[in-house]
């Protein structure tokens, strides 16, 4: 019976994507768990898994299409030896093959059924295949070392996969997810443009895209507050050392941003008023604080996700940011890594600017911006005196966030990274 391969729901927000590169051609055979593809998201160019075994019958949509629909029917596979017409491409059912005719007996026509082999991916939790769970090679491993039972275990892989990640014992339980705002309008397309200056123009990428969408979407919905403080650095830039030196035996070195990441992070569960995310007329109030980390990467932005910073020692926070971001630059990350949150930081100060205000993630509350750290006058112990001095400024989201707890928030803040031993107790 032909199994039809459809474009997968890699991520909650995914409508169309990429298939960037084949790797299996017409007539291999495959089996659960090899990859057969790379799909590029708005995110990330994600591998593929087969979840049915058969031979590639045919591949309807060419490697390099862009722009292809969630659902769409990208390739069929079937059992060895079976004949299987060229199907049509478009969204489709799966459908049952005709069976052969007997031997001197008149074809008659088949009456279509739909297959009960499932699509390739889609969003959701893990679901059985016949007497299989979705699930990676790697995670099935370990499953089957632990003694644990996969199809009791919800996945957070593409398509409700499970992953390794879900199989960690004692890692703490992932915060509810906010239900999904109503889709915005999409952005209206621009009047043609017309330039006689020398130039070259550049097809917008599917990151460059959502991106585009979704700033417009928060400065076009989001009442945004803005609040800056200065900070004093001397102390944080002190302990810096003092611990860099401690740990260089382990090969751990921390960055500035990492002791704010931890700071950020103790501030939130200060101030729960801003450890929060609105969508509709909900308020969801955080009691973990899952920090997202703006990382430049060569196509535009991602914010992978430091879970439960609140609760992780620095030399951990400093492993696991490195481990994230190098592979956000590869395009790497998988969705779970990167959507959520429950607030974001980012930090402009390796490249000298001094102060900014940075657009909000929605449904998240707040977004905080840091600045460079500079040689100022600055008022130490009642006198005036040349100290580090940082600008760091809180972006709120006003609909959920009064002022005066954004306030309190920065004054959290300030205070942590101005005694930084707290950040080790």
């Amino acid at each position: 019976m032909p199994i039809d391969i459809t474009m997968p729901a890699l991520s909650p927000t995914m409508e169309t994507g990429t298939l960037a590169k084949w790797l299996v051609k017409e007539g291999d055979k495959v089996a659960p768990g090899d990859v057969i593809a790379e799909i590029e998201t708005d995110k990330a160019t994600m591998e593929v898994e087969a979840i049915d075994e058969g031979v590639v019958a045919k591949i309807v949509v060419a490697a390099g299409t862009e722009d292809v629909p969630v659902g769409q029917l990208i390739a069929v596979l079937s059992e060895e030896g079976e004949d299987v017409s060229a199907p049509k491409t478009g969204k489709t059912e799966p459908k049952a093959a005709a069976p052969a005719p007997k031997a001197e007996e008149k074809p008659q026509p088949a009456e279509p059924v739909k297959a009960e082999t499932p699509k390739l991916a889609s969003a959701g939790p893990a679901a059985d295949v016949g007497d299989r769970v979705k699930a990676s090679p790697l995670a099935r491993r370990i499953a089957e070392a632990k003694g644990i039972d996969l199809s009791g275990v919800e996945g957070s892989g593409p398509g409700g996969r499970v992953v390794k990640a879900d199989l960690d014992v004692g890692k703490p339980a992932a915060a509810a997810p906010a239900p999904k705002a109503a889709a915005p309008a999409p952005i209206a397309a621009p009047s043609a443009f017309e330039t006689e200056i020398p130039h070259e123009a550049i097809k917008l990428s599917n990151m460059r895209k959502t991106i585009a969408r979704r700033l417009t979407e928060a400065k076009q919905t989001i009442p945004h507050i803005y609040l800056t403080v200065d900070i004093q650095l001397d102390a944080l830039l002190k302990l810096r050392s003092e611990l860099n030196t401690a740990l260089e035996a382990r090969g751990v070195k921390l960055s500035v941003n990492d002791l704010l990441i931890k700071a950020f992070a103790a501030a939130l569960i200060e101030v729960p008023e801003c450890n929060v995310s609105i969508s509709g007329d909900q308020l969801f109030k955080y009691s973990r604080a899952d920090v997202s980390v703006a990382v430049s990467i060569p196509n535009g932005l991602i914010t992978p996700i430091i879970v439960g910073a609140n609760n992780k020692s620095l030399s951990a926070i400093t492993t696991e940011m490195k481990e994230l971001a190098g592979r956000a630059k590869e395009g790497k990350l998988q969705p779970h890594e990167y959507q959520g949150g429950t607030a974001s930081i980012s930090n402009m100060g390796m490249y000298g600017i001094k102060q900014f205000e940075a657009v909000i993630n929605p449904p998240q509350g707040m977004i905080m911006a840091i600045g460079a750290g500079e040689k100022r006058p600055f008022i130490v112990n009642d006198a005036l005196a040349i100290a580090t001095v940082m600008s760091a400024t809180g972006s709120f989201d006003h609909r959920a966030i009064d002022g005066a707890d954004g306030a309190r928030l920065m004054q959290a803040f300030k205070r942590l990274v101005e005694n930084p031993l707290t950040l080790l107790a």
